[in-house]
């Protein structure tokens, strides 16, 4: 087993990780809209519930916009594990399984340490994003930044350096956080494999498809950013549908080894 195929020598099982063209993704979204729609009320139920969510981090951050763009930010960072229902659903849809809301409840409430421990570690960056960005725009936005025009006038287009600066940092923690989780919640869904070996196979991954992944990148990011720019609503279909989609994209990048 080759160190490409392989997530470790010490794991139960080796996987092949095959290259995939650029435009997979929109294989993956297609595949994810034919879940959505063969289960559509556990499918739009998450999709309201993480739309709840970022209303919730919309009313709670007030005219405190500094903390409502770190906040919102960071729930993408936490994004894998609130699908972690969907993921599910897309596994028992494609064996052809009985799918309710019981299937999600039965994920949720299984405890697995593996998912908690790795939901944990997104969380943990998640939490250190927003308090990062709160901490740039508070301390060096040359005046209060406290509604979203303030942040374009005194961030985006201000004659300072501080939106380069927030955006390379934010990508800076983005992007390794995206590496980490691109196929690794699926994998510890289905497979009895370590955290770190679900990490270091969705590293791998990455290396094998750096432009194809960095197109799913943007297509989440693009899609999500529509949900939110639709005061939410959006997200209420474009989230489930990335989270199913996200699952095939896993079927698609990690083959188990002949």
């Amino acid at each position: 087993m080759s160190p490409k195929q392989g997530i470790s020598p010490s794991s139960q099982a080796a996987f092949d990780l095959p290259a995939v063209p650029v435009w997979r993704c929109l294989d993956w979204l297609a595949q994810g809209w034919r879940d959505l729609t063969r289960c559509p009320g556990v499918a739009l139920a998450h999709g309201f519930v993480m739309a709840l969510v970022g209303a919730a981090l919309f009313m709670l951050a007030g005219d405190r916009f500094w903390v409502l763009a770190g906040a919102f930010s960071g729930f993408l960072l936490v994004a894998p594990v609130l699908a972690t229902g969907l993921y599910e659903v897309s596994r028992k849809l494609e064996s052809g399984g009985k799918v309710d809301f019981k299937t999600v409840r039965a994920v949720w409430m299984s405890g697995n340490p593996r998912l908690v421990q790795f939901g944990f570690l997104l969380a943990l960056a998640g939490t250190g994003w927003v308090m990062t960005s709160a901490a740039m725009i508070t301390l060096w936005a040359p005046q209060p930044v406290n509604t979203p025009v303030d942040f374009l006038r005194h961030v985006v287009i201000g004659d300072t350096w501080l939106f380069e600066a927030w955006v390379v940092m934010g990508a800076l923690l983005a992007a390794p956080v995206f590496g980490s989780s691109v196929i690794a919640m699926p994998l510890l869904l289905e497979r009895p494999t370590s955290v770190l070996d679900a990490v270091l196979t969705s590293w791998r991954v990455v290396l094998a498809n750096p432009i194809p992944m960095a197109a799913w990148a943007a297509v989440i990011m693009s899609l999500t950013m529509i949900g939110m720019a639709t005061a939410m609503l959006g997200l209420i279909v474009l989230l489930p549908l990335l989270g199913h989609a996200s699952w095939h994209a896993y079927r698609d990048l990690v083959r188990s080894a002949s």
